[in-house]
């Protein structure tokens, strides 16, 4: 398996939506994603799989992560890894690098919703160096329940 994170494409989109779909019970469809990249404030990345080809030419996407910059802070919007990938450390990859733009942006601070049953999320995003700080409840449907609110400062206020 050889992982390389790059900026999403419109070419991605398709697999991310399946990756989505696989991952939430109210997935983004395509057009959402397509109406992201006309955002200014938008950062999308992919984890290319690039030792197995969906196509003759295309890298199979193996996981996602969206951010939107408002003002000084990111909002991640989603992260989701395919799950023949889960546990193989690609999550973590994914929020180093978002990490590393956020700062090169000069974003000072990000900020995440996850529900709260997701332990697997908030354990990845604790180990990353998010907090808790807060609750939204019944933020989430399809079921309905709470959502943990995170985030994590980057550059000092």
């Amino acid at each position: 398996m050889s992982i390389v994170i790059k900026p999403m494409t419109k070419e991605h989109i398709p697999q991310v939506v399946k990756i989505e779909e696989q991952s939430f019970s109210i997935p983004w469809s395509e057009n959402a994603f397509l109406e992201s990249f006309s955002y200014d404030h938008a950062l999308f990345l992919v984890a290319l799989d690039e030792s197995c080809k969906q196509s003759d030419e295309e890298d199979t996407v193996a996981g996602y992560i969206g951010m939107y910059k408002v003002f000084n802070e990111g909002d991640i919007t989603n992260i989701a890894v395919s799950p023949e990938y889960r546990g193989k450390g690609i999550g973590l990859a994914l929020m180093n690098e978002i990490k590393e733009l956020a700062i090169g942006k000069n974003i000072e601070t990000l900020i995440l919703e996850v529900r709260e049953s997701n332990s697997t999320a908030i354990n990845l995003y604790e180990k990353v160096g998010f907090n808790r700080a807060g609750i939204r409840k019944n933020f989430y449907e399809k079921p309905v329940e709470n959502a943990i609110v995170m985030y994590m400062q980057l550059l000092p206020l």
